[in-house]
């Protein structure tokens, strides 16, 4: 009887199923399944279509600063929850479960660094931490930043990519709209520029406030950048919106933003224009 006995499969179903997870990756630009490392090697940008995935805070300080340049400031910042706020689970939980989940203690991250040698002020939003929402500590550490700019004489960059202004925290997460815009007069004061870049997606009170008041607004390709989506604005207004409204191309169209530039040419066109604007 064993001469006719099925052979036992070298793997179960789960098994054949999980072979390849982590390993490959379907772009949602052209479908083509290319190997995960690919992306990450190539600034999580498809090869083959340049489709732009998100790109971490840490990646983002790594690509843009000189090594060994980078020395990040306000890290121990932490959000409190005054209004004792509650939605689906108190904020005060949700907060630890973020810092948790994201090895990060809010959604944003600045330091100082070297940009081609050039001491500048570097921002940049955390987007896993709570949707990179500006919350009370996000407003501090801008503000921050560009207090350090403008003591220091060194230009500020700001990458955001943001849901807008934080709920849990109501008219005080509002607030720092305002304390921002304000910070970054005191940059214009002091002489010294500061370049916008705007990532996928920047909405909400981040985009009403300091992230289109560039010296010089830098889009990425694609980006999602407004004060709210585009569904909510044609049902508010019953009309249907341009192709491709609200996507960086659209805002440059519109003299919103003043320059495109793909990840891998983001570097570069920042130290182009600091250059010009400083040299």
């Amino acid at each position: 009887m064993a001469l006719f006995a099925k052979k036992k499969p070298v793997g179960d179903a789960s098994e054949k199923k999980s072979l390849g997870r982590g390993v490959f990756r379907r772009c949602d630009g052209c479908a083509e399944t290319l190997k995960a490392e690919d992306f990450t090697a190539n600034l999580e940008v498809c090869p083959k279509c340049g489709h732009h995935y998100a790109l971490s805070a840490e990646a983002w300080v790594q690509y843009l600063v000189d090594p060994g340049s980078w020395v990040e400031h306000d890290e121990n910042l932490r959000s409190l929850d005054p209004l004792h706020f509650v939605d689906s689970q108190p904020y005060s939980d949700r907060l630890v479960s973020s810092i948790k989940k994201s090895g990060v203690n809010d959604a944003f991250m600045a330091g100082s660094g070297n940009m081609g040698g050039r001491p500048v002020q570097l921002g940049c939003f955390v987007f896993r931490f709570m949707g990179g929402s500006m919350g009370s500590v996000v407003g501090e550490k801008i503000t921050r930043m560009m207090e350090r700019g403008a003591e220091k004489k060194q230009p500020v960059i700001l990458l955001s990519a943001s849901g807008g202004a934080r709920m849990q925290e109501g008219a005080l997460s509002l607030m720092q709209m305002a304390k921002t815009v304000a910070a970054l007069g005191l940059l214009r004061e002091s002489g010294m520029p500061f370049i916008s870049v705007l990532l996928n997606p920047t909405t909400g009170g981040v985009a009403a406030s300091f992230a289109l008041l560039g010296d010089v607004n830098i889009g990425e390709p694609r980006a999602l950048i407004g004060f709210t989506g585009p569904r909510v604005i044609e049902n508010t207004i019953r009309q249907t919106l341009p192709d491709g409204f609200q996507r960086s191309e659209f805002l440059l169209d519109h003299g919103m933003l003043d320059v495109i530039a793909e990840r891998h040419d983001m570097r570069a066109t920042i130290a182009r224009t600091l250059d010009h604007l400083l040299d």
